[in-house]
């Protein structure tokens, strides 16, 4: 994997390596408080680089870990069991080792079929579903990969399959409530992940937009394969009017860039047909990088701050990372099913490690999060905050090196908090919206400002001595008997 990776990326990546830490360490769950001294401390915080991988949802990661609010257990046997109407029985999540995974259907429809006003038990019905239905595309968000044997949405990992993402829990931040933005599916994310909207627009006019939770418009190189097997051509470009968080970012002469693996991207748009993925670079707009369809960007010559990944590599080493900084992946290492977990955490773990190993370090808060839920069982019913979410919960990691070691942070956050965070620390608390921002809008709401948002700086501690690297192993996992060093926060 990890020469996989050089060749992929050009050999940005440069050598990795692992770091053991003492067998026999406990995890402590702590209620979220604000960090002392926060608020001025903020500043420490330089760099701010947001990963955001694919399709999974919380207890399918974390559901195990201790202290976090996990799969409910009665006596140490899961106690939930959800209807398979399939079998006209029962199935309680169950350990899957497996690295590729179906999943299920996860957009709009799909999310409230799953949530069933609460009651969490829609996920086998939806991913049987996601099978029967005509296609066999594998990104559309109400397909499923076909899969036999029991239904893997009920399946968690742990720590044997993903120690690396545990090995970060450990040591820095685990984030227990952390929500999609958005009821739905993976291009709305994005959208609410760099501008707190999913809408669709007309004329280069932002009074113009409607909210779009399912069906914001689709980038021309999108599901170029369905529509040519209808006679059709690509869809028109987006019309993303609205105003997104760099334009803030370029009014305050803030640096930025959106960095996007080369490699394949998802194509197809409807469930009708099988399509083969399409090239993806960060010349190729697509639904993990809607940011060149939005007039602010183009308006402000900002294009070109959508960029390579071998880019991103290369700045983390060499110390000239801009202030914020996006990272999205290819399908390979996505993590969206039918990529596997082993490549996914091999590529992140590689990121991470760039940073780790360079000058802008000691100044870096990293959050890692997965897009959307991707159809996986999560036991907690996500909290209503307006027509468009949240959606159903996802992981949250923070790594830095004022991160607070082995904390796990129980406040309700969603993507939102990642804007609210780069607006406190580079932007003086200015918000997107529409009221102040000068470019009016017609959003539900200012999701910075929605009151169940919790905040990211308790997940800091300012007054510690900057936490030293962790650098893992790219190339191949950590044996699950040498668990990561943990501390109380």
């Amino acid at each position: 994997m990890l020469i996989a990776f050089a060749v992929l990326l050009g050999g940005c990546g440069g050598a990795l390596h692992a770091t053991k830490t003492p067998a026999g360490s406990s995890v402590t769950a702590t209620v979220s408080s604000p960090a002392p001294g926060a608020g001025s401390g903020i500043h420490k915080i330089r760099h701010v680089i947001v990963i955001m991988q694919e399709n999974r949802s919380f207890d399918s990661y974390f559901g195990t870990y201790p202290g976090a609010d996990g799969i409910p257990l009665r006596k140490g046997v899961p106690a939930v069991c959800l209807p398979d109407p399939a079998t006209k029985t029962c199935v309680r999540p169950f350990y899957d080792p497996a690295d590729v995974n179906a999943g299920g259907p996860h957009g709009a429809p799909a999310a409230a079929a799953d949530i069933d006003g609460g009651r969490m038990d829609g996920f086998i019905a939806e991913q049987q579903l996601g099978r029967r239905v005509s296609c066999t595309n594998l990104n559309s968000p109400a397909c499923t990969v076909a899969a036999s044997g029991p239904p893997d949405v009920m399946g968690y990992h742990d720590g044997r399959d993903l120690p690396n993402y545990w090995a970060y829990a450990h040591n820095f931040v685990l984030q227990d409530h952390m929500f999609e933005s958005n009821d739905s599916w993976s291009l709305p994310a994005h959208l609410f992940l760099v501008s707190g909207w999913s809408a669709r627009c007309t004329g280069g006019n932002p009074k113009s937009c409607t909210n779009a939770l399912q069906k914001p418009a689709l980038p021309p190189d999108f599901g170029v394969s369905a529509r040519r097997a209808k006679g059709l051509g690509p869809y028109p470009p987006p019309d993303y009017a609205w105003t997104d968080l760099t334009y803030l970012l370029h009014r305050d002469g803030v640096s930025w860039g959106y960095f996007v693996a080369g490699g394949l991207q998802p194509d197809c748009a409807d469930n009708e047909f099988a399509c083969p993925p399409v090239p993806q670079s960060s010349s190729t707009p697509g639904i993990w990088n809607p940011l060149p369809y939005f007039e602010t960007v183009r308006h402000d010559n900002q294009v070109a701050n959508v960029q390579s990944l071998r880019r991103f590599y290369r700045d983390a080493l060499a110390g000239s990372l801009p202030a914020v900084s996006w990272v999205a992946p290819s399908e390979r290492f996505s993590e969206h099913p039918p990529a596997s977990l082993s490549a996914g955490q091999a590529y992140v773990t590689s990121l991470i490690n760039a940073v780790m190993k360079g000058p802008d370090w000691p100044s870096t808060a990293i959050f890692l999060a997965w897009d959307d839920w991707g159809g996986f069982y999560d036991h907690v019913a996500p909290p209503r905050v307006d027509e468009n979410g949240y959606g159903l919960r996802v992981p949250g990691l923070v790594i830095s090196p004022y991160a607070k070691p082995g904390y796990i942070d129980h406040q309700t956050l969603s993507f939102d908090a990642y804007a609210k965070f780069i607006e406190d620390d580079f932007l003086g608390g200015q918000r997107l919206d529409p009221r102040t921002d000068g470019r009016p809008d017609p959003r539900p709401d200012v999701r910075e400002a929605v009151p169940q948002l919790g905040s990211l700086l308790s997940d800091f501690d300012f007054s510690q001595a900057p936490r030293r690297p962790l650098l893992l192993n790219a190339g191949r996992p950590l044996p699950a008997a040498a668990p990561a060093r943990t501390a109380g926060p």
